[in-house]
């Protein structure tokens, strides 16, 4: 598999289809589809970058690094929740890591872009890029999924969560 987006052309309309390989090989269709130029006009150019041009931003520059509050961290696209604030921990990496997401949050294939295997993670909701996931993380898992802070939005405990993006 070359590159997570495809585009079909339906009726003179573009849509973005976002198929993600699961570890299992399964391909399925996203629940949320809209294509890049709804996407851009919804998200800051970073946010838009690293979501849907699979984009990294730079160590060290997320706000959510030093987030330490009890709460829910939601896709910055569609708000699904991702991650509960229980599951993060300090990795030392430069970006927020979470050793657990939210069961059926996000979807993953395989990545080589940099020459070696990877296994990247999207939301499972809309396919957004949301990072890494490495087998160096904390137990009871062992996995660190190393995340984009960009990706997410934080939502402190008791505050609602955003509506799911239609």
């Amino acid at each position: 598999m070359d590159r997570r987006h495809w585009i079909r052309t339906v009726g003179g309309v573009s849509l973005l289809l976002l198929p993600v390989v699961s570890f299992s090989g399964e391909k399925k269709v996203l629940p949320l589809q809209k294509s890049k130029a709804e996407w851009s006009k919804l998200l800051s150019p970073t946010t838009y970058q690293v979501l849907f041009e699979e984009a990294t931003e730079e160590p060290g520059t997320s706000a959510l690094l030093d987030e330490k509050r009890e709460g829910t961290y939601v896709c910055a696209a569609c708000h699904q929740p991702i991650f509960k604030s229980n599951a993060k921990y300090e990795s030392g990496t430069g970006w927020p890591s979470f050793w657990q997401p939210i069961a059926g949050a996000i979807a993953v294939k395989t990545d080589y872009k940099l020459g070696y295997r990877r296994t990247e993670y999207h939301c499972s909701r809309c396919g957004g890029h949301l990072g890494h996931v490495f087998n160096d993380g904390p137990q009871p898992t062992g996995e660190r999924y190393c995340n984009n802070g960009v990706a997410l939005k934080f939502v402190p405990a008791g505050e609602p969560l955003p509506e799911l993006r239609q």
